[in-house]
Parts: C-alpha cells; structure tokens; sequence
C-alpha cells in the first residue's frame, strides 16, 4: 500500500467552491495543507487554504507548477477538461480515480455502468436528434424528461416531457447538446447514501439521508432516512458495489429513488456531496475529513451517527436569516463567504440537531 502523507503534506483540490472550502477546512484539522486550483479569483475555498492558483484548466505552465507543489490531487467538481487531468496525472496521483470521472461526467455512461453492474436505472436512450427522441418516446413514453448528457448540474439541462407535443420544445432546449431521455420513477421519496473507499479497499458508508428537492435544488436532508431495515442495508451495499467497481478512492454520493419495487439508482457523484453536510454536526468524522483521510491514504474514520439531524440548504437572500439562525441552540451555521447572494445560489446550510 502507498504510504499515507504525513501532516504537513500538500493535498492540491481542483475547484474554488463552498466543497473546497469545506474539503480545505477538514485536511487544515488533520494538520494537512490545501493548495486550490480555480479559474475564478475569490472563491469560498480560497479564503481558507493555504495557497490559491487563479488561472483556466488550459494553462499547461500554472497546471505544471500546481502539480510540482502538491503531494495530491483532488477535485469538488466533476467537469474537469480531460487536458488538464492528463498534464496532472503525468506528475501526481489523482484521487478519485479518472475512471470515475469518465463514468459521471456523461449520464449516458452513467446509467450504463450502473445497468452492467445489475444495478436498477431509470428506462434511459440516447438522443442526438429529433427521430432519436422520437423513437425514444416510442420505447420508453411520457411523462419523461430530456438532459443533457454532460454538464448538468441543480436542476439545469433539463426538461421535461409530459405528453408527446412537448418534445421539440425539450430539444430545443438542448441547445444541439447530446442528451439522455429518461422515464419518470415512480417513487415515494429520495435517499441518499455518502460513501467511502480508502486505498487499501475498506469502505465505510454514513447514515442514508433523506432528501426534498424544489426546483431542482437539494433544500433538505433529514437523517435518519424513512427505510426499513432492508432497504438501509440495501442501499449501503449497492454504494459499496459501486465504490469496489470503480476503484475507487475518496467519498462518492449515490442518489437513489425508494420505490415500493425495491432502490433505483438515479445519479452518481464521484466528490463529496450537498446532502452528506449533515455529517458535520451529526458524526464524529464528516464526509469531508473522510475524503481527504481517503485521498491521503490514511485509515476511514468510523463515520458512525451519533445525532439525528436535519440539514437545510440556505439558498439566495435566506443566508441573511443568519442573525436568528444563531439563536437557535440546535443550529449549527456553516456559511460559504460568497460575496453575492443570487436567487437559487447556495450561499450556506444551517444542521438542526434533532434533541429529545
């Protein structure tokens, strides 16, 4: 086994956002150092790691001198120019893998993967062009709902088909991206599992969570999830089934439809994840230091729920309620430091500790 980094070491993380922030913030606990990469100046990651590189995943040099100062590299999104990937993994490891990355970054190939490892999808085809959707439509029928294939992200490039009349409508509203029909699940709610795998191959799998969307945005995670005792067991197998086919390294979020027939897999993501927040104040070892013990090549914390918790998305202007959130007793505030709350922005989320 490669011998885990000792405090002190450079974990480089690709991506700026409020999960780098977070992801910096656990490694600065484990004694480690963060050096962020992001094409955008003044991120939330930025005010609290060690070292920032503002310059576009196209420039090879500012990539090279990234590489040559850490021991590591992470990511906390998915949409990573594959050039850039290749200049990096040259010079370091790259944890996730880029498997992984190839898997999640097309939802084509997603749903694929999930399929061979006989795991439960949505009905799902590809479409490239307007008989492609019409064909589609034939095999798998309204309501459904049109996406693009890549890029996809809280909601957006997507659409939905109710009845058959609404098709060119959702075509067009993929702008000549390639994009995925997928049928409507019949489910009575969303779960999620956040899990684990070190280098060695041990997994570790938290709680699953419970989420309500609304508008395409996660406003709520509650744990412990509505699942019977088979149903929890269920779900952390199947993370596990996907983490061990992937090789992977690092905390996944796997987003799973409850349906009366059994757990359907909805999406993968091969990073830490919004609805795994609630790990902050409800275990002893959240999601974030478990990625970067995981990326490190130290030993999975337990990761066990010692809270039930509800997590809350504060999204726009609600970041502003920080003044009575404060109040609460059984509220614990993380805020991301974005300079500008814009309507469906994630801005922060408050964990309620359920007591009594």
């Amino acid at each position: 086994m490669t011998e885990a980094l000792r405090p002190g070491a450079t974990i480089g993380i690709l991506g700026g956002g409020q999960l780098g922030r977070m992801l910096a913030l656990a490694a600065a606990r484990l004694g480690l150092k963060t050096h962020i990469y992001d094409p955008a100046p003044g991120g939330p990651a930025e005010q609290v790691a060690d070292r920032t590189t503002v310059a576009a995943y196209d420039d090879a040099a500012a990539l090279d001198a990234f590489a040559a100062s850490v021991d590591v590299v992470t990511y906390e999104f998915e949409n990573i120019p594959t050039s850039a990937l290749d200049l990096l993994e040259a010079h370091r490891p790259i944890r996730p893998t880029r498997k992984a990355l190839a898997v999640s970054q097309d939802r084509m190939t997603e749903k694929t993967f999930l399929q061979d490892l006989g795991l439960t999808v949505a009905p799902f085809a590809a479409v490239d062009s307007a008989a492609d959707l019409e064909a589609a439509l034939g095999t798998i029928g309204a309501p459904s709902i049109l996406k693009t294939r890549r890029f996809g992200y809280d909601g957006k490039g997507q659409a939905r088909i109710m009845e058959a009349g609404e098709a060119a409508a959702a075509l067009d509203a993929m702008a000549g991206a390639p994009a995925i029909l997928e049928g409507f699940v019949d489910f009575t709610h969303e779960v999620s599992v956040i899990g684990a795998r070190a280098l060695d191959g041990a997994v570790a799998c938290f709680d699953p969570g419970e989420n309500l969307h609304e508008g395409g945005i996660l406003r709520t995670t509650t744990v412990p999830a509505r699942l019977s005792t088979a149903q929890r067991t269920d779900a952390v197998l199947l993370a596990g089934r996907i983490l061990n086919a992937l090789d992977y390294v690092g905390v996944m979020g796997v987003e799973l439809f409850v349906t009366p027939g059994g757990l359907v897999v909805n999406e993968i993501a091969p990073r830490v994840h919004n609805s795994g927040h609630w790990t902050q104040n409800g275990c002893v070892v959240d999601q974030f230091e478990q990625h970067i013990r995981a990326v490190a090549g130290w030993p999975l914390g337990d990761g066990s729920r010692h809270s039930d918790v509800v997590m809350e998305n504060l999204i726009g202007a609600e970041a502003d309620r920080w003044p009575e959130i404060a109040t609460d007793p059984t509220a614990a505030l993380h805020l991301y430091g974005k300079a500008e709350a814009r309507p469906g922005r994630k801005m922060g989320h408050v964990n309620r500790v359920v007591t009594g």
